[in-house]
C-alpha cells in the first residue's frame, strides 16, 4: 500500500513513518510539511492512502482534502488530529477514518484493514444510473434492484439533494451556508461545508463514474453522466405527448405510471416546495384529462379508476368526487354515492373547516330527494 504523509510538524511525520514501518506492505512515497507540495505529489502519483493532518498552517486539512478529491475523487484520505472535540465528533458520523495523536500502533493497523476492505475491487460494471426522486428516493443501477443511500448526517443528505435539484449548475458556497448553517459563525460554517462536501463525495464514491461534485472558485457543480433522473424523464415524455384521445390515451397512462409519488415526498425542504407543487399540478391536470376522456368515451371502469386515483391522491379536488358520485348514481350504487359525498365533506371540514361547494351540495341534495 502506497502512502503519503502530510503534517506541518516534522516530528509527527517521523513518528508516523516509524509506526507505519511496523506494518507489512506499506510503502511511504513521501512525507510533506508543505501541503501544496504534498497535493501536487498526491495528484500526480498512484497513491493508495493519504495521512493528512487537519491543522495545517497554509490551508485547512479538510480544504486540502476537498481539493485532492476534486482531482482524484477515489483517493482514500485518513485524517490525523490532536485532541479536537469538533473534529472527532464530525468524523465519528461518517465512515471516513481519523487517527488521534499520538497514533497508536493497533489503531493504525485497524485503519489499514479498513482501507484494504474499502479498496477491494468491484466486479460490477456501471453503465446506466437511474435516480428516483418521485416518491421514495432511491438509486437503480443497470435496471437492477433499487439501492438506498445511507447518509451519515442529515446535512450531507440535504446538501446532495440540493445539488441534484440544481444539477449541472453552479451553486455558490454562500448559498449552501445560508441554506444549512445560517446561524453558525462563518469560519465554522465554512469548515462544516468542506467536511460535508467530503462526506458527500465519499458516500457517492461507488457511483463516481456517473455522479461527481466539482468545485469552482466560489461554489460547486454536481455533474452527471449516463444518469436518468426520473422527474426529468417523466416531464419530457409528458410534454411530447400529442392531444389526448382514444388513440393516444394508452400512451398517457403509461407515462403516468412513472409518477411514483410527489417530488422528494419524504422531505420537508422549503427549497423543494415550488417544484413539488408544480409537478403535483402537472400530474393532477393530466390525471383529470385521462379520467374525463374515459368518462366521455363511456369507459366507466377506467374512468372510476382514475377519478379514485385523484380523490385518494388529492382529496381536495372536488371535481373528481362529483364525477364519481354521478357515475355511482347512474349505476344505482346508492351507498357509494353517500360514501363519496361524506368522504369529501369530512375531509374539507377537518382540513379546511369548510363544506363542499354549492354545486356539489345542491346536486347531492337533489339526488337524495329523487331517491326518496
Amino acid at each position: 500500500m502506497r502512502a503519503i504523509l502530510v503534517d506541518d510538524e516534522q516530528l509527527a511525520l517521523d513518528f508516523m513513518e516509524i509506526q507505519l514501518g511496523k506494518i507489512e506492505n506499506i510503502d511511504i512515497l513521501g512525507k510533506y510539511t508543505n501541503p501544496l507540495e504534498a497535493m501536487d505529489q498526491i495528484v500526480n502519483q498512484e497513491v493508495d492512502i493519504v495521512f493528512l493532518d487537519i491543522h495545517l498552517p497554509e490551508i485547512n486539512g479538510i480544504e486540502l482534502a476537498e481539493k485532492i478529491l476534486e482531482e482524484k475523487p477515489e483517493q482514500t484520505i485518513v485524517f490525523v488530529t490532536a485532541y479536537d472535540e469538533y473534529a472527532i465528533k464530525a468524523f465519528e458520523l461518517n465512515a471516513i477514518d481519523y487517527l488521534m495523536k499520538p497514533v497508536q500502533l493497533e489503531r493504525l493497523k485497524e485503519t489499514i484493514r479498513r482501507v484494504e476492505r474499502r479498496q477491494q475491487p468491484s466486479t460490477r460494471t456501471l453503465t446506466t444510473l437511474s435516480i428516483r426522486v418521485l416518491g421514495d428516493f432511491a438509486i437503480e443501477i443497470n435496471g437492477d434492484k433499487s439501492e438506498t443511500i445511507t447518509w451519515r448526517t442529515k446535512k450531507a443528505e440535504e446538501l446532495f439533494l440540493y445539488l441534484l435539484h440544481h444539477k449541472d449548475k453552479l451553486v455558490r458556497k454562500t448559498t449552501l451556508i445560508d441554506l444549512l448553517w445560517q446561524d453558525v459563525e462563518l469560519e465554522r460554517a465554512n469548515s462544516l461545508l468542506y467536511t460535508t462536501i467530503y462526506y458527500v463525495r465519499k458516500t457517492l464514491s461507488p457511483y463516481h463514474n456517473h455522479i461527481r461534485v466539482k468545485n469552482s472558485s466560489d461554489g460547486y457543480v454536481l455533474e452527471t453522466k449516463n444518469v436518468v433522473l426520473d422527474v426529468e424523464k417523466w416531464e419530457k415524455e409528458l410534454a411530447t405527448l400529442p392531444a389526448i384521445n382514444e388513440m393516444t390515451i394508452d400512451r398517457y397512462t403509461n407515462v403516468m405510471k412513472q409518477y411514483k409519488g410527489p417530488y422528494l415526498q419524504d422531505y420537508n425542504y422549503l427549497w423543494a416546495e415550488a417544484d413539488q407543487y408544480r409537478l403535483e399540478q402537472q400530474w393532477l391536470i393530466t390525471a383529470l384529462e385521462i379520467a374525463n376522456s374515459y368518462h366521455y368515451s363511456k369507459n366507466m371502469s377506467k374512468a372510476k379508476f382514475w377519478y379514485n386515483q385523484i380523490s385518494e391522491h388529492r382529496p381536495d379536488v372536488e371535481e373528481a368526487h362529483l364525477a364519481l358520485m354521478k357515475i355511482y348514481a347512474k349505476e344505482e350504487h346508492t351507498v357509494l354515492v353517500h360514501q363519496q359525498y361524506n368522504l369529501l365533506k369530512d375531509y374539507l371540514s377537518k382540513e379546511f373547516g369548510v363544506t363542499p361547494n354549492a354545486d356539489i351540495s345542491n346536486w347531492y341534495d337533489n339526488w337524495k330527494k329523487e331517491k326518496t
